[in-house]
């Protein structure tokens, strides 16, 4: 198959030169103070590290002062949606400005389809992003939206859709709805997103004929990341920066180790500078057999955001972060709570070879604001948690 364009296949040295000069005009139009680094200043696109990370609260408190963006200069604009907090983020529809075109032409999708689009079109942005990649790939768009399948299974069947949108479980719901009914649906490949495609549910979908492949994208971003035919990690899209760091932190981690992933959007419309995602992944050494050159990262691993209330107490990644920083010899530290009877239970374990486990347990009373257990281990597991709460809340099966 062939590539969208030649930006996927252009050597390291190129797209790094490309993505700096990108880069440095996105600073140049950052009103939100991006730690007082000139774009002359940067020369290299590991500078980005000296740049403070960008988290939704600071956007939301932001906006809450200065509507609607919170002083980031959005250009475009055509369409303001919201998410949780609530955050504003704005939207255009000009040709690909998701980029969510790359993803569906890896999917084979085109000219001769029809996308059921079954992502929600109310305030939060997911249907539109959708639609104008499918606009920018050439395909006609059902604008489904959520909810109500038998109507959905009635449009799919009527009109011929060959391809869903929406999340990954969804689609089995209209599958399902449409063998109790009898209905023949024409869905050839699925491009899912907003939740986990699990293998057993992608198996499921090939022995329907379906051809099922996710991407990563968000509200604030559109696309971060997408499957090729290769199934092989996800291939960062041409659009943005990725970093994975320490969680609590901007630092990065060595390769391969599990951090948060931080983008940095080289969309002019509307400037991410260090945007931290709040989603954990890792990179994926080596390039893609599909032939695509950019970096991959392993996919959704969880979520960085781990602050737990210990003791009425909160504990957050970045009190962590500064644990490990008061001691050279510390390579990484993880906080676990438990119950002991009725009573919350916190301990610290640190990767260490040596070192002074009573100066250890003052730092951590210090940062932590709480005492607990510190023990030396050799290694933590390369999984990127720094608070572990096993407590059990009581959930319910089912």
């Amino acid at each position: 198959m062939s590539h969208y364009d030649e930006l996927e296949t252009r050597t390291p040295d190129e797209r790094a030169t490309a993505q700096l000069e990108q880069l440095r005009r996105q600073l140049a139009q950052v009103s939100l103070p991006p730690g007082g680094l000139a774009p002359e200043d940067v020369t290299d696109l590991s500078d980005l590290t000296r740049l403070p990370v960008l988290r939704k609260a600071e956007i939301a408190a932001a906006q809450a002062v200065n509507r609607p963006f919170g002083g980031i200069r959005a250009s475009n604009v055509a369409h303001i949606f919201q998410s949780p907090g609530p955050i504003y983020e704005p939207g255009a529809v000009t040709h690909d400005w998701w980029r969510l075109g790359r993803f569906l032409h890896a999917l084979g999708v085109g000219t001769t389809d029809i996308v059921q689009n079954c992502f929600g079109y109310h305030l939060t942005p997911a249907g539109h992003i959708f639609e104008n990649g499918a606009r920018a790939v050439g395909a006609v768009t059902i604008p489904a939206g959520t909810g109500q399948t038998d109507l959905q299974v009635r449009a799919a069947a009527d009109l011929g859709a060959t391809v869903y949108a929406g999340t990954p479980d969804y689609l089995k719901v209209i599958l399902d709805r449409a063998a109790e009914t009898g209905e023949e649906l024409s869905f050839a490949k699925a491009a899912v997103s907003g939740g986990a495609l699990f293998p057993s549910l992608r198996a499921d979908y090939a022995d329907r004929g379906i051809e099922t492949r996710q991407c990563y994208a968000t509200a604030d971003l559109g696309l971060v990341a997408y499957e090729s035919e290769a199934k092989e990690g996800m291939i960062v899209d041409e659009g943005v920066i990725v970093e994975i760091v320490r969680p609590g932190t901007g630092d990065p981690v060595a390769p391969g180790e599990v951090g948060e992933v931080v983008v940095t959007s080289l969309n002019p419309d509307y400037p991410l500078i260090r945007f931290a995602t709040g989603d954990l992944s890792a990179v994926l050494e080596g390039p893609s057999p599909c032939g695509r050159t950019n970096m991959r990262i392993k996919g959704w691993m969880g979520r960085a955001d781990q602050t737990a209330k210990i003791k009425g107490m909160f504990v957050r990644p970045e009190q962590v972060a500064e644990l490990v920083a008061r001691h050279p010899e510390i390579r990484a530290a993880r906080v676990t709570v438990t119950r002991d009877g009725e009573m919350d239970a916190m301990a610290v374990q640190v990767e260490a070879d040596s070192g002074n486990a009573a100066a250890w347990a003052d730092s951590a009373a210090q940062v932590l604001k709480l005492k607990g257990r510190v023990e030396r281990v050799d290694a933590l597991p390369n999984d990127g948690i720094v608070i572990d709460d096993r407590r059990d809340y009581g959930g319910t099966d089912g």
